[in-house]
């Protein structure tokens, strides 16, 4: 017997051409209803910031290869404090600097902060206006990141930072031209799609040492005290070129050393520390050997000497007579020996 087959819909199908029917409600019903839909109404807020976003900046953070762990960890917290950033693959360091240029304006960026690597030791930064200039060379030293401080302060991402700079920039003209720079890159611009419309945290720059110490602090609200977050690290300024990575120069740090130099010379010193050592222990050994000939002959021993009587000498033309053993000598002590016995 063939298996008994099941039609969809069963015993409730419904004819394709019948109508459907429309309830009608009463009027009571249809206050409840309005009323319940009221209540269960989401308002979602506007926007906070209802401006336009007029300062188009866009930054470019990137480096040359031959970075270490170090480098990259503060590039990749640069990247994370500055929402209007944004990151490209390392550059051959065959390249020129001048190519910097074109691959800003492939990401279609106007500022760009590129580390340099050299000997796998030394960091530069340089800052520029890209394709136009002017542009700033600086050295990076003390690299503090994140990951290392592990400090208490913390903040929203892709919140607008406040930038702090010290009185004495606003004196030092160089020292205003670096801070212009530092300000038109690191300032998140107004309104920017990816940045949030908060103030929690500031940047500042003091200087000391005729160098640049960044620091990043959280703002508490309750009392407005500062609490480090990180990262951070130095900046001492070398050059300022008129165009974008290279050009002429305006400027040059005359007090700037370079870091081969200063190994150089802690190496020079190190030899004279050396140097200094071995002479030292050359006077110590010339001291401790004429010592030793002055006391073998010594200018004081014939002080207290006396000359002896001058004897006459006794030339002897005979030989002089043998003399007889004692045999009585050694007959007491046999018989001594003897009794013992």
């Amino acid at each position: 017997m063939p298996a008994f087959k099941r039609k969809r819909g069963g015993q409730n199908r419904v004819d394709k051409k019948a109508k459907k029917v429309k309830f009608v409600p009463n009027d009571s019903d249809v206050l409840e209803g309005d009323e319940q839909q009221k209540t269960n109404e989401v308002t979602i807020p506007p926007p906070v910031s209802m401006g336009k976003w007029t300062n188009k900046e866009r930054v470019l953070i990137f480096s040359s290869r031959g970075i270490n762990f170090r480098t990259r960890h503060l590039m990749q917290d640069l990247r994370t404090m500055m929402p209007h950033s944004k990151a490209d693959t390392k550059m051959d360091r065959k390249d020129k600097l001048f190519v910097v240029n074109e691959v800003c304006e492939i990401k279609n960026c106007n500022k760009c902060l590129f580390f340099e690597a050299k000997k796998k030791q030394d960091l530069y930064m340089w800052i520029s206006n890209s394709p136009h200039g002017p542009s700033a060379k600086f050295l990076v030293q003390n690299i503090h990141t994140l990951a290392e401080l592990k400090m208490t302060g913390n903040c929203l991402k892709g919140s607008r930072p406040l930038l702090s700079f010290d009185p004495v920039s606003a004196i030092a003209p160089i020292f205003i031209g670096c801070s212009i720079f530092l300000f038109q890159t690191f300032s998140t611009p107004r309104y920017h799609p990816k940045s949030q419309p908060f103030v929690d945290h500031v940047f500042t720059f003091t200087i000391a040492d005729n160098r640049i110490w960044f620091r990043n602090y959280q703002i508490i609200e309750e009392d407005a005290s500062l609490v480090e977050i990180g990262p951070r690290f130095v900046l001492q300024l070398i050059k300022i070129f008129q165009g974008s990575f290279g050009g002429p120069t305006l400027y040059e740090n005359p007090g700037f050393k370079s870091p081969n130099m200063h190994r150089r010379e802690m190496r020079l010193a190190a030899a004279a520390r050396v140097r200094e050592k071995q002479m030292v222990k050359d006077v110590l050994k010339m001291k401790r050997t004429e010592a030793k000939e002055d006391l073998v002959t010594d200018i004081t021993a014939d002080v207290f000497m006396t000359p002896a009587e001058e004897k006459p000498v006794h030339i002897e033309t005979e030989a002089p007579e043998p003399k007889m053993p004692n045999k009585k000598k050694y007959k007491a002590f046999k018989r001594q020996r003897m009794a013992r016995r």
